[in-house]
């Protein structure tokens, strides 16, 4: 960690003294861990549930995320190497899979983390997209299942809403290497390997989820989506209102248009607070 360099960012600060633009030093910081989570897609969690595990910190900057709390490095307990391997090998037990949610910043450390003991059921990563190529290549030795975002089309909307002017060009090829690691494997309706795109349709930025559909049609056209409506302004961006019911159906309307239906539709009523978790 002494030039990090784990994501596109490539800071290289030195994170045992110094925070990087993750707004975090080198220690595992965990924000909140949700024990027997069942809000992800229900290929991801069976009836126990998955261990949600939030980390602290995050490589993008988005002004309308609902975590923000915690993606801006503002609260979190910290871990040792060892300690965190201890809990995950005791927590394992009674969940479906390990749901590691933007653990990107903290790659290397998970990585070592997973040499400790024996991982009993599926590890999912589940970050923003922004992820650098040799990144995806490293923890898929550990990582079973890729969640990823694909937020954008272009890179002008991540330049403006997450402080990010290169984030298609760098998430699009990202995601074909995550395709080229895991193929998908089920059991039955459960997803022990492979990979799930996840796309939020924002408000008043129809084009961009059209768009955005597109790509994936053309780039992943057998891999499982999920489109959400789950957008709830948090009072810190201009995009200050929840999608429309309107702006909901014309996206839905492309999908089924582009034929892709492996994959998930959120209900349009998701756009509360009850999908974000209590940070303290």
């Amino acid at each position: 960690m002494e030039k990090c360099n784990l994501c596109p960012r490539s800071c290289g600060v030195d994170r045992n003294s110094q925070k990087g633009f993750c707004q975090e030093l080198a220690k595992i910081r965990v924000a909140k861990i949700i024990e027997h989570f069942s809000w992800e897609e229900p290929c991801l969690s069976k009836e126990s549930g998955t261990l949600a595990i939030f980390f602290s910190g995050c490589n993008l900057k988005c002004d309308y995320c609902q975590n923000y709390k915690i993606s801006r490095g503002g609260v979190g307990e910290f871990y040792t190497i060892e300690e965190f391997a201890t809990l995950l090998q005791e927590k394992q037990k009674t969940h479906s899979s390990i749901d590691l949610i933007t653990p990107t910043h903290f790659s290397r450390q998970l990585a070592e983390v997973f040499t400790l003991f024996k991982k009993e059921v599926p590890v999912i990563w589940n970050t923003n997209g922004y992820e650098a190529l040799e990144n995806v290549q490293m923890v898929s030795k550990f990582v079973d299942v890729f969640l990823t975002d694909i937020k954008y089309s272009n890179d002008s909307l991540g330049a403006e809403f997450s402080n990010c002017p290169n984030y298609f060009t760098k998430t699009l090829p990202a995601i074909k290497e995550m395709c080229h690691q895991k193929e998908d494997v089920f059991d039955g309706e459960f997803m022990k390997q492979g990979v799930l795109l996840r796309h939020l349709v924002l408000p008043g930025h129809v084009k961009n989820s059209l768009e955005t559909l597109d790509v994936i049609a053309k780039n992943f056209p057998d891999r499982k989506v999920s489109i959400m409506s789950q957008f709830t302004p948090n009072g810190k961006s201009k995009l200050n209102r929840k999608i429309t019911a309107i702006e909901y159906k014309t996206v839905l309307t492309h999908m089924e248009k582009l034929g892709l239906e492996n994959g998930y539709v959120q209900d349009f009523e998701s756009a509360t607070e009850n999908f974000v978790p209590v940070f303290v």
